[in-house]
């Protein structure tokens, strides 16, 4: 079976791995002319780290990486909402990991040429298109000078081309982007360590103002020093879609987190700091009722964007890459591998892509805003029980995947 991956993105190159793992051989097609460590923070989330560990990755990511201690909310006046174990800490078998996201594509790229071959690895191939005739596709490509390259034939297709996925535009050309007004803008600095020195910080809401703040390298300049990834959110009534292509201008959304300077953490100086800012849209894509056409399929972001929020769209790439991996290894045929692989992982990852959306795992502070009215609280214990803090943490985990204790009893 000759298998193509569109794209060499995290789902790619999982991909690409667990069709290695399993004795089935595949080309990747990538974008981009040349492979570099770009982007800012993610968190490998214990089902992750699962996946990843199979193929033999744990050690490397754990190396580049920091395990989280714990997660902890704060309101917008630092005042603490909730806290609780993470990784190994809340008794799973695997770390969760903050880890900068270029590392983490370093690391598998450097282990698809390692175990496939930099020969089944093609940059510069810009899918344009995709035809299907009987038992076979073929691949339309352009360079990045726009020049037409060699059509490649694959008896498989898989798309891992991202949230603006062409190959996916081509089975829904009248699809657009769902933007409800929050937009982000991330940046990376080098600071002291804050609280634990492994914490995972939610602080306000996207309503007044959020920021997500966690360590994904440590003691970066011989004085203890940490690279600390931080996220800025916002949600403003018809607020203008952020570009990807744009570097962030501080001017921008600063301002809402002037004051936000308390005992543990000056989050304006955290902002200053930054070597480099990025915006982004908080966007995804309505759940669609088919990713699998004939020989071709969606993987990943291509099937199935959500918010980046609860850390979840990269783990959910990884599984569906195991999971179509294992269809490919036992299927009778290609097209009926992908249909099985989609019957399996569609439902799951759209439930993820609503809850991403009303009930992420910060509505622990979308809460307690709206129960405090916004304002300080006195203690959290006068607003919600701990208890009911963690239901609410544990659903998420339930329905994302990675609880302890899936039946939610």
């Amino acid at each position: 079976m000759k298998i193509a991956i569109v794209g060499a993105g995290i789902g790619g190159l999982s991909l690409a791995l667990a069709l290695h793992e399993r004795g089935l051989a595949c080309d990747l097609y990538e974008t981009i002319p040349e492979v570099r460590e770009i982007g800012v923070g993610i968190t490998l989330l214990p089902h992750a780290m699962r996946e990843l560990a199979e193929l033999g990755l744990q050690l490397q990511l754990e190396a580049a990486g920091i395990e989280n201690l714990e997660s902890v909310f704060f309101n917008r006046f630092g005042q603490f909402i909730y806290r609780e174990p993470r990784g190994r800490h809340a008794g799973y078998e695997l770390p969760e990991i903050g880890i900068h996201r270029g590392k983490l594509h370093r690391v598998l790229y450097e282990a698809v040429l390692q175990r496939l071959g930099a020969q089944h690895v093609h940059l510069d191939h810009r899918c344009v298109g995709v035809e299907q005739a009987a038992g076979s596709a073929t691949i339309h490509f352009r360079s990045s000078s726009d020049a037409p390259l060699a059509p490649v034939h694959a008896d498989v297709v898989v798309a891992c081309d991202g949230v603006n996925s062409a190959v996916r535009r081509q089975f829904y050309p009248h699809e657009k982007l769902a933007f409800g007004g929050i937009n982000t803008w991330r940046g990376v600095t080098v600071h002291r360590p804050i609280l634990s020195g492994k914490s995972y910080l939610r602080v306000g809401s996207i309503e007044t103002g959020k920021m997500v703040i966690y360590p994904i390298a440590d003691n970066v300049d011989g004085q203890g020093n940490q690279l600390v990834n931080w996220v800025a959110e916002i949600r403003r009534e018809g607020a203008p879609m952020n570009d990807w292509n744009k570097p962030g201008r501080p001017q921008d959304f600063a301002e809402i987190f002037k004051d936000w300077r308390f005992d543990w953490l000056d989050v304006p100086a955290l902002i200053e700091g930054a070597g480099n800012i990025f915006e982004y849209p908080m966007v995804d894509r309505d759940p669609v009722p088919q990713w699998t056409f004939g020989r071709v399929t969606l993987l990943g972001d291509a099937a199935h964007p959500m918010y980046p929020r609860g850390s979840n769209g990269s783990a959910q790439a990884i599984i569906d890459a195991r999971t179509l991996a294992q269809q490919l290894a036992t299927a009778a045929d290609g097209p009926g591998a992908l249909s099985a692989y989609e019957a399996l992982r569609l439902g799951p990852t759209s439930k993820i892509v609503e809850t991403n959306r009303t009930m992420p795992p910060d509505f622990i502070n979308i809460k307690v805003d709206e129960l405090s009215g916004g304002k300080p609280f006195r203690h959290i214990d006068d607003l919600i029980s701990q208890e009911e803090l963690r239901r609410m943490s544990e659903e998420y985990k339930r329905i994302a995947g990675f609880s302890l204790d899936p039946s939610g009893k």
